[in-house]
């Protein structure tokens, strides 16, 4: 049986012979929107022509991973770590995009391209999608941030229904594509982080180890909370300590405090090393800038930990 998704006009196949009777309504794994299951009469629930039934194949029904990179604090790593693991998981061979929600637009920057159009025009409609999307690694693509979003945090605002889809809508028609979408989000908490948090699944938290980012942590937590009332699929996976000095005191003691309280999702924490601070200015990931400093070898073990492949970039 094929149903249709009335909000996104996506199909869904489904085998009806393992659909309970009980079952009345579905929700959308692309857009997220609940609705009423209208079950064919015998005689219309033929098996579907043969190049449809192709056409369901072949098309991918939900990309591997969504990934929000975030965190409410400013100075923590964020855009660093969502550039180096967007990077990191193209080298390993996955095909991934990187979409940056910041006004400040540094992913391209870090990147080293200056894209003509992003993610404003894409979520605007002023430009085909394919027309929005930089390609600067092998298997990496961006969807640029920018100034501009200032403006698309205006229009979302002013919305009357479901503005927190508005990135959802924009972004699923593309994001079959890849295996991987990695989303850098802005500090603070406003409406685009919000709709990224509606849109992505998973959610990967960068905390540099200092107090003030501890508090930031618990506050972005009791937001998320509020989020994931209302999007029961979203999951706090990763907390990746950053900016670690072993001569510092206070970097092990915090981070044995969050050893504590997240256990599992705690992951190897990113050393500070000089090179991550220098590798942006030259347009280079810290892979391409000092591939075998102590910040590429701790950003490859994030992939491998994300990835959930201990030999990927060995």
């Amino acid at each position: 049986m094929i149903i249709v998704c009335p909000s996104c006009n996506r199909q869904h196949k489904v085998d009806e012979t393992r659909l309970s009777e009980k079952v009345k309504a579905a929700k959308c794994v692309f857009c997220g929107h609940r609705f009423p299951i209208l079950r064919p009469a015998a005689a219309e629930s033929e098996t579907p022509k043969p190049d449809e039934a192709t056409q369901l194949v072949q098309s991918p029904e939900w990309p591997k991973r969504r990934i929000a990179v975030s965190l409410s604090k400013g100075g923590v790593g964020k855009t660093t770590t969502a550039v180096n693991l967007a990077a990191g998981l193209a080298l390993a061979g996955f095909k991934v995009l990187l979409v940056d929600t910041d006004t400040q637009g540094q992913a391209a920057y870090m990147l080293g391209v200056k894209p003509k159009a992003g993610l404003t025009e894409l979520m605007t409609g002023e430009v085909i999608s394919d027309e929005c999307l930089a390609k600067p690694r092998d298997r990496l693509w961006l969807l640029a941030g920018g100034r501009s979003l200032a403006g698309v945090k205006r229009l979302i605002a002013r919305k009357d229904f479901r503005g927190e889809m508005t990135l959802s809508e924009a972004l699923t028609p593309i994001d079959d594509r890849f295996d991987y979408v990695i989303v850098d989000t802005s500090p603070g908490w406003d409406v685009l982080t919000i709709n990224v948090l509606f849109y992505v699944q998973e959610v990967l938290i960068p905390v540099s180890l200092e107090v003030m980012a501890i508090q930031g942590l618990l506050e972005f937590n009791r937001s998320l909370a509020s989020v994931q009332n209302y999007h029961k699929d979203l999951a706090l996976k990763y907390v990746v300590p950053t900016f670690l000095d072993k001569r510092v005191r206070q970097s092990e003691e915090i981070l044995n405090q969050l050893s504590t309280h997240y256990n599992s999702r705690l992951c190897s924490p990113i050393r500070y090393n000089v090179r991550l601070s220098e590798a942006p200015g030259y347009g280079k990931t810290i892979y391409e800038y000092a591939p075998g400093s102590p910040g590429a070898k701790d950003y490859r073990d994030l992939v491998r930990r994300v990835a959930g492949d201990e030999t990927l970039l060995s």
